[in-house]
């Protein structure tokens, strides 16, 4: 069920967004130690002056094409499409960037940032679902940077072939007990590490969270996807010659699906939904469901940005839970907040074994195995799809490819041989 939004306003500038002081609204900002500011001012000011180097976006542009892969093409699923029978359906194929995911955009961003215009020598990066982990460890290789990346000990589990992909790049992957042990305790400890090596560090998160200027320069690096989509749609030969009806994403901490919905904004007839992750159902407060939860997810600042945060009744952090390693996070990103608020966008959830059907629909209708988290945004595709017309158009962004998450799709399927 798609959660409706607040009533919208008058147009809105989004280019301005954040002002000055890194907020979206009352959304955003910079919550950390002193020891920390003088680094987010440093990266803030490279950042910005980087938008508008030629020679950092040549180099860039030249690496993104030669070495990621892009762009990334767009697909027609014309067998989901009649299984449908309502709106057709476009798949925007982040799962053949090098390395399986949209991660490696941001990841490459920062680190040549990281390499061109700081004094620093290291990185230092968390994971959940482990693509962030692996496009930090590839580029990190590249570029020859040192590179120590933090891991809860259950994503550690889930995720093994991340794990040793990481550690055969030539990257330090640290287990992260404390906690849930996934995504949010391995933000803690890479926040922990760079406090303590700030001066040589630079901590490269992969998601559109935490202090100013993250949430920001991550969308920036991510909105090639959107950028790339808008064009390919209009391009009669590689799409269907006009804008969609409706942009689709999953949305853990969000930079996936804001990298998407970024430049479509000031189209007003595109509907952006965000599909969270809905777990073993909102009742049972299993889920990773920010906006769905109004018990759970309310204002609060967690890991340096203010953003909705679930929460429970003594305002502690809530544990999460999600079938998918990349979805279970307690928070969201602050512009997604905004976004919501102003009834830019829309939000929905899907369930583990929605999740589930996804992965298992798109893979024997279109050959293509989503990541888990993917799959959630095939879920809500498969909702709307058949109450809309077939002059409608869904372009639905998949993030990521399903090599990883197998061990764990097989477990829950059990044997698909006869099913």
């Amino acid at each position: 069920m798609t959660i409706p939004p607040p009533a919208p306003r008058p147009p809105i500038n989004y280019s301005a967004y954040p002002d000055e002081s890194g907020h979206f609204g009352p959304y955003g900002g910079k919550f950390v130690p002193e020891t920390l500011m003088p680094a987010l001012e440093e990266l803030e000011e490279v950042y910005l002056k980087s938008k508008h180097d030629r020679d950092f976006q040549a180099e860039l542009d030249y690496l993104l094409r030669t070495f990621v892969g892009r762009p990334t093409p767009i697909t027609y699923a014309e067998r989901l499409t009649r299984h449908f029978g309502g709106a057709r359906i476009y798949v925007k194929r982040e799962d053949l960037a090098h390395t399986g995911a949209h991660k490696i955009n941001n990841a490459l961003g920062q680190a040549l940032l990281m390499k061109r215009k700081m004094k620093k020598t290291r990185i230092v990066a968390e994971t959940g679902a482990g693509q962030h982990g692996v496009a930090t460890a590839t580029v990190a290789a590249k570029l020859g940077i040192d590179c120590v990346v933090y891991m809860g000990t259950v994503d550690m589990a889930r995720q093994q072939p991340n794990v040793y992909r990481m550690q055969l790049l030539g990257t330090d992957v640290r287990g992260v007990e404390s906690g849930s042990k996934t995504l949010k305790d391995a933000i803690n400890d890479a926040i922990r590490d760079w406090v303590t090596n700030v001066r040589d560090t630079h901590y490269l998160l992969g998601s559109a969270l935490g202090p100013h200027p993250y949430p920001a320069m991550v969308r920036d690096f991510q909105s090639i996807i959107g950028k790339e989509s808008m064009r390919q749609m209009l391009d009669a030969e590689t799409g269907p010659g006009r804008l969609p009806d409706v942009v689709v994403a999953c949305v853990g901490g969000g930079s996936n699906s804001i990298g998407i919905f970024h430049p479509f904004l000031d189209h007003a007839g595109v509907r952006l939904i965000g599909v969270e992750a809905g777990g073993r159902g909102i009742a049972g407060g299993e889920h990773a469901a920010r906006f769905a939860d109004p018990k759970m997810g309310r204002l609060g600042v967690l890991q340096g940005t203010k953003s909705y945060v679930l929460q429970d009744e003594d305002g502690q952090i809530a544990l999460t839970h999600s079938i998918s390693a990349g979805l279970d996070y307690a928070s969201v990103g602050p512009e997604h907040a905004w976004l919501r608020d102003l009834g830019r966008t829309e939000y929905s959830y899907a369930t583990d074994e929605e999740a589930l059907a996804g992965v298992k629909l798109l893979s024997r209708m279109e050959g293509i195995i989503p990541a888990l988290e993917s799959a959630h945004a095939i879920a809500e595709v498969a909702k709307l799809a058949p109450q809309m017309g077939k002059d409608e158009i869904i372009l639905v962004n998949l993030s990521g490819r399903g090599d990883k998450d197998l061990a764990t799709i097989m477990h829950e399927m059990g044997t698909l041989k006869n099913g």
